[in-house]
């Protein structure tokens, strides 16, 4: 099997979307005097798919959600003259090609995203070259179905918060995540809102349902160290991303306080930046996303240094890249789950983009035995619903 074309696009939505509330979710700018950013500097309403084609008729299929257009640049200039007519079977190989080619540029960022989504394509075709799933070439099945959390919940009104976390335990939900809407330039004040949303999710679920909460970097160390004890009570599984990614020690600090655990690295990269977190002691969970830390090549040597370590992979964002690398690791309690909505921020689109994710159902998804590679395919009336640039 040899590999005889790659094919890039970006698939850009251009359907409606829905619009955004002030506050609705922290994020770097935060910590910035401008004027309220909100998440809106971070949507993203574009999508880079990968197609790779070999020579005994096979399609493997890949994706990047970060900055898709300058992602398939790095992959058509750089990574494709690497890949052409090799044997996608020497997979270790390939992958170290690709990040030694581009280390002067590329170790972490989009570089790495770049290889993500060309390694995902190569399992994939990996997993329909065996005509078995690509769970099983990590070890197979460690759990009948794989749990999920319900991730979506916004810094909306408290009703509509109330509203949306009962229906989440209505549908089976064990665990749900919210984001918190304010950050250190909104002082005391935003400090009691974000409360209020912990609050309110609390309140509506009970204490029998693991709740979590994510700052997607918006806090400094000092803000993130004065928001634990005031945390404390509701009984968080976690704080996700408190401060920005290059802090370790920062991360490090507000975990041996031992008040509230601390997930990161939805924004880390690469075998060695999980070994400096967990060498740090900096996280009590792991939150890599395949699609950009290096692939399932790094995803799942940084899965076995987690469980050395004995701190649980739960990745960022779903999705069957992620799901593959859940099933097979007795160290992956549960996966995220984005519920399929209107498209908003753009973690939605996926959903419109691809047939076959599984949806879930009491909690949980699972994962076909009998449908090879991760069992994904582009919805045919996709270039209806965006814009594709080749």
């Amino acid at each position: 099997m040899k590999i005889k074309e790659i094919r890039t696009r970006v698939f850009r939505w251009r359907g409606k979307t829905v619009p955004l509330p002030p506050h609705f979710c922290t994020n770097p700018m935060d910590s910035l005097q401008l004027p309220q950013a909100s998440m809106g500097t971070f949507t993203f309403h574009g999508w880079l798919v990968v197609e790779i084609f070999t020579d005994d008729g096979l399609v493997g299929i890949g994706n990047a959600a970060l900055a898709p257009q300058v992602t398939k640049q790095a992959i058509d200039l750089y990574l494709k003259p690497l890949l052409m007519g090799r044997n996608p079977w020497d997979i270790e190989f390939l992958w170290q090609h690709m990040y030694r080619k581009t280390m002067a540029f590329g170790r972490k960022g989009i570089g790495m995203v770049a290889i993500s989504a060309v390694d995902i394509a190569l399992w994939d075709l990996l997993g329909k070259s065996a005509k078995q799933p690509v769970y099983r070439l990590l070890g197979g099945r460690t759990k009948p179905r794989i749990p999920v959390y319900a991730s979506r919940l916004y810094a909306t009104k408290p009703s509509e918060l109330a509203a949306e976390a009962t229906h989440y335990k209505k549908e089976g939900y064990k665990a749900m995540k919210l984001r918190f809407g304010w950050g250190p330039v909104d002082g005391g004040e935003g400090m009691q809102r974000n409360l209020e949303l912990v609050r309110t999710v609390r309140e509506a679920v009970g204490n029998d349902i693991d709740v979590m909460a994510d700052a997607y970097m918006g806090w400094t160390l000092d803000y993130a160290k004065r928001m634990l004890p005031l945390l404390e009570p509701f009984h968080l599984r976690w704080l996700e991303e408190p401060v920005i990614p290059d802090d370790i020690q920062g991360y490090a600090e507000l975990k041996s306080y031992g008040q509230i655990p601390i997930a990161g690295g939805e924004h880390e990269f690469t075998l060695y930046g999980f070994r400096d977190l967990l060498q740090a002691r900096a996280v009590d969970y792991i939150q890599f996303d395949t699609n950009r830390v290096g692939g399932i090549t790094q995803a799942r040597k940084i899965a076995a240094l987690a469980e050395a370590y004995s701190v649980p992979v739960i990745p960022h964002a779903g999705q069957m890249h992620n799901y593959h690398v859940v099933m097979a690791s007795l160290n992956s309690p549960m996966a995220e789950y984005f519920p399929m909505v209107d498209v908003e921020v753009g973690n939605e689109l996926f959903w419109y983009l691809f047939a076959g994710e599984p949806k879930a159902k009491d909690g949980f998804i699972d994962l076909d035995d009998d449908v090879p590679g991760f069992g994904l395919t582009i919805v045919e009336t996709a270039p209806q619903d965006f814009e594709v640039v080749e």
